[in-house]
């Protein structure tokens, strides 16, 4: 590597596992290479969804994205293809020791967009201190869950990417994955039984949750002593660590949803790109190989408060041992988590599904309409 001095800049996402995990890896690496700075900022996690990585990468030398950009980027080569770029044995063997489908998540068009240093899929999660007191098991099945729900114990997030998400998770439940044809999301008789059984379950919460993600889910578990179950939400390690909140929560993985099987969630994560106009490519590909290893996800990268992507991390005694083994509770549901659709257009139909989806939870209509209005979204997304 070179010796002259080397400033580089990426953006990531505004939560301890998204920033204080990248910001870690990049001091240890400047310790290691000290001709290099590597600066770290951060963005909502609306943004990180939706803001375009085109834009990105005009101001940025590394991105944290979301994979279902990877379409995007395969189309337009905004970002670099990784593979063209790092060596073939630390290719091979991330994509041996993925975590369920995160390393595939970040391919298109023949090539490698992005790492996926993060790994994480909707899991169940629980306050064990509640449901001890109130002698209440976890629950197993569709009817335990919304037995406990009635009880006023359970939220879930309910804006609207989230509530897209469960939507997608529910189809491919019980029996079908969504946007397979080209003249429909999903069937009508698997897309109307996914929406009821959603809105069985959202008519007993909190009408807050229309407000909540995943990460206001998890603070209202922890900051508060209403809740003691949420059976889906995007899974965060950091609230599994003692001393992270107020209360600990334990990981689980999911129900079984009216004896189709366990929940089949849908693949989050987030992955490590390179901008196609970055100056410095080989110090670059140094530290993505860096924060990419083995070696670094189970060690600077998790104790930065990182969900590594790496899968030897997943199956480790010491991150298990300091998460109330988060990992190994939950590794099964992101082996078996739903790959969301990656062409060039989806993410036009991400965007402006989830809401009439929550609009349904929230007061109820007719399916079918709801099914209509998502399938002239889809269509149109298929141009794009």
């Amino acid at each position: 590597m070179s010796t002259k001095r080397v400033q580089l800049k990426g953006i990531t996402w505004n939560h301890s596992r998204g920033f204080t995990s990248v910001v870690a890896t990049a001091q240890r690496f400047s310790e290691l290479h000290p001709n290099v700075d590597i600066t770290w900022e951060k963005r909502s996690l609306q943004a990180f969804a939706d803001e375009p990585i085109n834009e990105l990468a005009k101001r940025y030398d590394l991105l944290i994205i979301d994979h279902p950009w990877a379409g995007f980027a395969g189309k337009n080569n905004v970002i670099l293809p990784l593979d063209e770029y790092l060596p073939e044995s630390f290719m091979d063997d991330l994509a041996e020791n993925t975590v369920g489908r995160s390393h595939e998540s970040y391919s298109s068009s023949g090539h490698q967009w992005a790492l996926a240093v993060d790994a994480a899929t909707p899991v169940a999660s629980s306050r064990p201190d509640i449901l001890a007191d109130k002698g209440i098991d976890l629950p197993e099945t569709y009817d335990d869950l919304l037995a406990l729900a009635k009880k006023g114990l359970v939220i879930m997030p309910g804006i609207p990417q989230d509530t897209l998400m469960n939507f997608y998770m529910m189809c491919c439940t019980i029996g079908e994955d969504v946007c397979v044809s080209q003249d429909h999301v999903v069937s009508e008789a698997i897309g109307i039984k996914a929406l009821q059984l959603l809105r069985a379950l959202a008519v007993e919460m909190d009408p807050k949750i229309y407000d909540w993600n995943p990460i206001q889910v998890y603070e209202a578990m922890t900051l508060t002593d209403k809740y003691a179950y949420c059976p889906w939400a995007y899974g965060y390690t950091n609230y599994s660590r003692q001393g992270y909140a107020r209360k600990l929560l334990h990981f689980h993985d999911m129900v079984d949803i009216k004896g189709f099987g366990k929940a089949i969630t849908t693949l989050g994560g987030t992955g490590l790109a390179v901008s196609a106009e970055v100056k410095e490519i080989e110090t670059v590909m140094k530290y993505v190989e860096y924060v990419g290893s083995e070696a670094c996800q189970k060690t600077v990268f998790f104790d930065g408060g990182g969900q590594p992507g790496h899968r030897k991390a997943w199956i480790d005694a010491y991150t298990n041992n300091l998460t109330s083994n988060f990992f190994k509770n939950t590794l099964p549901g992101l082996d078996r988590a739903f790959l969301r659709p990656r062409y060039n257009g989806h993410i036009y139909f991400q965007d402006r599904a989830g809401a009439p989806i929550r609009d349904y939870l929230m007061h109820g209509g007719d399916e079918k309409v709801l099914l209509d209005q998502m399938n002239v979204l889809y269509k149109k997304s298929l141009d794009i």
